[in-house]
C-alpha cells in the first residue's frame, strides 16, 4: 500500500482534507507545509493500519522531511480513483511515541 500512496504523491494525485490543512496550519511545533508531507511520505513507512476506517481504510505513515523533521501522516488510498487522501499530519509527541514509531503504553 505504501507504493500506491507514494506514487500518488509523485504524480500529484493527492487531496488534503480540510481537517489536515487546519491541523498542519496550527501545529504547535510550527506549521507543516505540503512539501514536508510529500518528503515524509516519499521517505516514510507505514507504522499502523486502520482497516475499518470509512470510506477507505487508512494508514499512519512515519517519515522525515529533508530537514529531518519527524512527521506522522494519516492517509487513505482510493483504489478506484488512484488518489491518496491526507486526513491529518502532525509531529509525533515524544511523550506518546517511542522513536516516533511505537506508541507508549
Amino acid at each position: 500500500m505504501l507504493d500506491e500512496i507514494q506514487n500518488c504523491f509523485a504524480n500529484e494525485k493527492t487531496l488534503f482534507s480540510r481537517h489536515a490543512r487546519m491541523e498542519m496550519e496550527i501545529e504547535e511545533y510550527g506549521a507543516i507545509l505540503e512539501k514536508e508531507v510529500h518528503e515524509a511520505i516519499i521517505n516514510g513507512k507505514i507504522i499502523e493500519n486502520y482497516p475499518d476506517d470509512d470510506p477507505y481504510p487508512s494508514r499512519l505513515v512515519y517519515g522525515k522531511t529533508a530537514k529531518n523533521r519527524a512527521l506522522h501522516i494519516v492517509c487513505a488510498y482510493s483504489k478506484d480513483d488512484n488518489l491518496t487522501i491526507i486526513i491529518t499530519a502532525y509531529r509525533p509527541d515524544p511523550e506518546k511515541w517511542i522513536n516516533n514509531e511505537r506508541r507508549k503504553i
